[in-house]
């Protein structure tokens, strides 16, 4: 909860029969009255003080003057409450005079003002009244000003009052207590308990220990008074300090020397005597002192004179049991990190309304006296937990961060920010020259397009015309490619044509041993469509997984290696075509071929022959990111993609592949095809795909939305290629380049980073709130430097893809990170206007 405070100080002075109330405020404004005393209040408190000391003339915390026989005939109870309620209407009605009006309704005013001012969302924050009055005289001091009824006005606000000594020679001192020391310390001088029992004060104190450190000093029957006194200075000196002062028996007030206590039967200790011990462990960080004893205004009064803070003391005699009462209730509110006024206000409530038919005008006793410069002393936590409270977010951080964490479980929303932050990596590698060039890129997709159907006169692509793809293998053939890849499903017959590319598929691997990858998917049933057996023999072909990953028709994610090697599941097709490339071109000698009269599997020949020549397993031939990993699959669960490695679309199309339409490469002879295909005088690896509209098990399927990225990088052409056309070949062509490079880019969860972003706008908003209005320029040097690192965060995010292939979120962690301040920034401007 959080308090802002609008001071008023009263002085109030009593001349004969007259009173003078001035009220000084703000910036020097002051309003003086003069109000005749009513003789009336001092009968009707004499006889209220009168009762209240007959009702509880045992077990008090202080000596008392004898107040006459006490007979068990009267209802002292009775009699105390009626002489209550006179003295309050007493007090209220001379407090109610006219010519008080304006004193009253300035505060109230004042109050109705600061809390309509609060804008509606803050219904944690208190609008609180400070009232700071001094009396010159004993007989007014004695006076229950706490019970004054200003809300009248303003029910709504919250008003306190306080007192304040007349004379305050002493400046305070004001410790940030988490500079000082990591948990509070408390004394406790326990004093001459004849007729009473401190237990109950002793297990009170204790109960702070969690939050602080409580040490107890008190009289041993064997001492002698100057040891006794000498250990009671010793203890309030201490070098380590104290932040709290608590003492616990009989006390009384006196003329001259500050009030005094009495620390063992027979001994007492004057406030003058230890206010060089008291000086001391103020300078040492001690800020409050309580007092449960009897008649504690002059001990007050001395001890803020010295510079304490705050003091606690109850004004009359007290009740051993009242006092334990109020004791555990103070110490309760202040274990809860309220400040010493609400604990005590928390207090005397507690005794007003749940002990008042028990313990009648007790709520009316305690006062807290107050260094006018002094913030209000409360406990600060010294528990991990508590601390780590402070870096909960608020309300308003906390509705921010849960949308922003929603928007970033929506795939719609990580399909957009992946394919915009692509597209910036592409304009990033081409304004800072770090395209990636090659003379011949490692694919050859040859694309049967709209132009090649035509030019071949098919009247019906759907499916495709198996002896016009043995005219194109064929031609791949004589110009040596060694590697071909069907991205066609070849599950269904075609009687007239099977022949035909069964003819040609055997010549090819007779001839110079092509290896061939063919297609397959899932089909409906939960099987995988197979090539037939009379086309393609397992003991000589390897079958790849064509299914894309991605969100919904987007292509984003590259398909992955199972965990674990699995028959059941058929490899990446791209996967394939690179194995087949690093046994064709890494490997000098030793080469595996095969053979159309083969006895064992192709596949199986293949994860041997690696194991053998390589010692690697079949799927350590490329990068370790290319492996599903045990968090992606898990993640899979919560319908997300955590750490699944994305395509790289911001490598440009001719860096990756070189496209051919199909008519073009049975067209062109020999001599005009080499050059462009050739790498070290072999052909790349060959992708045979579709390229028209109607291309995929259902007309369309195979083709997809283009990528922004692969979008800029047409546009950048000379003339740009204005294509919407995306393509199933295009995207293996880049799975097989980056299995190929084993570049694999791995994007960080925004979710993640949002975490972090949380947590580093947080921990800059706790460092912002530390800084005093005095340092309002640092923190725009602050606020600067971090707009600075953000920038900086941007560049080196666009620079780490590339460099490492990590790709960091930036719009959401950024956005995270500048709502923590913008809050904090709209906070402190509501603050600062009320």
């Amino acid at each position: 909860m959080t308090q802002t405070a609008t001071r008023f100080y009263l002085k109030i002075q009593q001349v004969e029969k007259l009173c003078l109330f001035e009220l000084a405020w703000g910036m020097g404004q002051q309003l003086t009255v003069s109000l005749p005393y009513p003789e009336s209040l001092t009968i009707s408190y004499q006889d209220w003080e009168k009762k209240y000391l007959n009702f509880y003339h045992k077990a008090l915390r202080g000596r008392v003057v004898n107040t006459g026989k006490i007979t068990r005939q009267v209802d002292w109870h009775q009699k105390l409450v009626q002489a209550e309620a006179k003295l309050l209407c007493e007090f209220h009605r001379w407090l109610r005079h006219e010519e008080l009006y304006d004193i009253r309704a300035i505060i109230a005013q004042a109050a109705k003002q600061k809390t309509e001012s609060l804008p509606s969302q803050h219904k944690t924050h208190v609008s609180t009244v400070d009232i700071f009055i001094t009396c010159n005289s004993q007989e007014l001091c004695r006076l229950p000003w706490e019970a004054w009824e200003i809300t009248e006005f303003a029910a709504s606000s919250k008003i306190r009052i306080a007192r304040q000594p007349i004379n305050i020679r002493n400046t305070t001192i004001n410790y940030q207590f988490e500079c000082r020391r990591s948990k509070a310390r408390v004394l406790a001088i326990l004093g001459d308990d004849t007729g009473l029992n401190f237990q109950v004060d002793k297990e009170a104190v204790k109960s702070l220990s969690p939050i602080a450190e409580v040490e107890f000093v008190g009289w041993q029957p064997q001492e002698t008074q100057a040891e006794l006194k000498e250990k009671i200075v010793k203890a309030i000196t201490d070098q380590r300090g104290w932040d709290i002062l608590f003492f616990a028996g009989h006390s009384n007030e006196t003329l001259n020397t500050g009030g005094e206590i009495a620390i063992a039967p027979g001994t007492t200790l004057s406030i003058t005597e230890i206010s060089q011990p008291l000086t001391m462990a103020k300078q040492r960080g001690l800020q409050f002192a309580i007092f449960n004893s009897c008649s504690g205004l002059s001990i007050a009064n001395a001890l803020i004179d010295l510079g304490l803070s705050q003091v606690a003391v109850m004004r009359e005699p007290i009740h051993n049991q009242v006092a334990q009462e109020f004791l555990v209730r103070f110490l309760q509110s202040l274990a809860k990190y309220k400040d010493v006024h609400e604990s005590l206000l928390s207090a005397c409530q507690f005794l007003k309304l749940e002990k008042n038919l028990t313990y009648p005008s007790t709520y009316l006793i305690p006062s807290l006296f107050r260094h006018p410069e002094a913030p209000l002393f409360c406990l600060q936590a010294s528990s991990l937990k508590h601390k780590l409270k402070r870096w909960l977010p608020t309300k308003r951080e906390a509705m921010v961060i849960s949308t922003l964490i929603f928007c970033s479980l929506q795939l719609s929303t990580q399909r957009f920010l992946i394919e915009k932050r692509v597209l910036v990596q592409a304009m990033y590698r081409q304004y800072t020259n770090q395209v990636e060039r090659q003379n011949s890129p490692p694919v050859l997709l040859v694309e049967i397009d709209e132009d090649s159907i035509k030019k071949a006169k098919i009247s019906d692509p759907v499916p495709m015309d198996r002896s016009y793809m043995a005219k194109i293998i064929d031609q791949l053939t004589t110009i040596n490619a060694n590697i071909i890849g069907i991205d066609y499903l070849l599950d269904r017959y075609q009687p007239e044509n099977d022949k035909k590319l069964a003819q040609t598929l055997r010549s090819s691997i007779e001839k110079q041993n092509t290896w061939f990858i063919f297609a397959t998917s899932r089909n409906r049933s939960g099987g995988w469509f197979e090539a037939l057996p009379e086309l393609a023999s397992p003991k000589w072909r390897l079958q790849g997984n064509v299914s894309v990953v991605g969100y919904e028709r987007y292509v984003t994610h590259v398909t992955l290696l199972p965990s674990q090697d699995s028959t059941e599941t058929p490899l990446p097709f791209g996967y394939l075509l690179t194995v087949a490339h690093l046994l064709n071109f890494e490997q000098s000698d030793n080469l595996l071929q095969p053979q159309i009269n083969s006895s064992i599997d192709w596949l199986s020949q293949v994860k041997n022959h690696i194991a053998q020549t390589t010692g690697k397993h079949f799927f350590d031939l490329s990068s370790s990111s290319s492996r599903l990993k045990s968090l992606t699959k898990f993640s899979y669960r919560l319908r997300q993609m955590w750490l699944h490695p994305i395509i790289d679309f911001s490598i440009p199309p001719e860096a990756v592949f070189l496209r051919l339409p199909a008519w073009q490469l049975l067209e062109s002879s020999e001599s005009q095809l080499l050059p462009k295909i050739l790498t070290d005088k072999r052909p790349s690896i060959v992708i045979i795909a579709a390229g028209y509209k109607d291309a995929g098990l259902t007309p369309g399927e195979d083709n997809f939305p283009l990528p922004p990225a692969v979008g800029y990088w047409r546009s950048q052409k000379n003339p740009p290629d204005l294509s919407r056309a995306f393509t199933g070949g295009e995207v293996h062509a880049y799975l097989v380049h980056h299995f190929l490079k084993q570049r694999l880019v791995i994007p960080i969860p925004n979710l993640w980073l949002i975490g972090v972003a949380a947590i580093l706008g947080k921990g800059v908003v706790l460092m912002l709130e530390n800084n005093s209005k005095s340092k309002t320029q640092k923190n725009k040097i602050i606020l600067s430097l971090l707009f600075l690192l953000t920038l900086i965060y941007s560049i080196y995010s666009l620079q780490i893809y590339i460099s490492a292939a990590i790709l960091l979120p930036w719009l959401l962690p950024s956005l995270t990170f500048w709502i923590y301040v913008f809050l904090y920034s709209i906070n402190s401007k509501s603050t600062l206007k009320n």
